[in-house]
């Protein structure tokens, strides 16, 4: 069983995409041996009005409910969010997707948090990438700078309860998280044998806060299979970490049991 916790449909404006389609992302998740995926839609990035990418999304997903979780994005800085959150509720998307690089918040900011609030009043997970894309290719008009560990300290610290995926994540740690908290960080930027990034993260945070992802399409969803084939565990913590540990945040253990 593998559940990617950080995928994609649609076009990124400043270079092209194999994989666009809800479709195309199923295809290649049978290519690859991948049961489930958390999708959000990446025109949501770039739209000023953020809602019409959710209704694009729940309409693209809704012929693979059984492998696609599709995930609203939001900005709290854009009048109405409310009735937005309201109206993604009905078209059965099932979390929370922010880009407060792209758009312009701060992941702990008040406008943010109350968003975050809303979110976990319905029992959604909240997922906010470190990243996109390496900065290191970046077209000169993408201007979204990478989260740092500082935003999700904060903004994890103000709300510990509620269920936080960080996506994309690098330079997180046990030390820097509160302990009490509820958040997952997925693997995708990290290493299984040179720097063995992911084994010092378990030994940081415990083997229930790591999470397996691909951040397809964007990136090729080969490494992040070949870092989960290579890690040097035991099969359980394995094991957690390609599906139960988000199947428990995302409440579909009795679903997959």
């Amino acid at each position: 069983m593998l559940i990617d916790v950080n995928a994609y449909i649609g076009h990124w404006p400043f270079r092209q995409l194999r994989i666009t389609t809800a479709e195309g992302l199923v295809c290649e998740m049978d290519r690859q041996g991948i049961d489930r995926a958390v999708a959000a839609n990446l025109h949501g990035v770039f739209y000023k009005n953020v809602q019409p990418a959710n209704e694009e999304l729940a309409e693209a997903a809704r012929p693979f409910g059984d492998r696609l979780i599709p995930f609203a994005t939001l900005n709290p800085a854009y009048p109405g969010w409310e009735e937005d959150l309201r109206r993604c509720e009905g078209l059965g998307l099932r979390g929370l997707r922010l880009y407060p690089q792209y758009h312009g918040y701060q992941l702990a900011g008040e406008a943010a948090l109350a968003l975050v609030d809303a979110a976990a009043r319905l029992g959604w997970a909240v997922q906010a990438p470190m990243r996109l894309v390496d900065r290191r290719g970046r077209h000169p008009m993408d201007l979204g700078e990478d989260l740092s560990p500082a935003n999700y300290e904060a903004a994890i610290g103000a709300r510990p309860n509620v269920h936080w995926m960080i996506l994309a994540a690098a330079g997180l740690d046990g030390r820097r998280l509160p302990p009490e908290a509820n958040y997952a960080v997925e693997i995708s930027r990290l290493t299984a044998v040179l720097r063995r990034d992911i084994q010092r993260l378990l030994e940081g945070v415990g083997p229930r806060r790591v999470v397996w992802g691909t951040g397809m399409p964007l990136n090729m969803a080969a490494p992040a299979l070949l870092r989960l084939q290579a890690l040097d565990v035991e099969a359980e913590v394995k094991e957690r970490i390609a599906w139960r540990n988000a199947a428990e945040m995302l409440g579909l253990v009795d679903l997959l049991a």
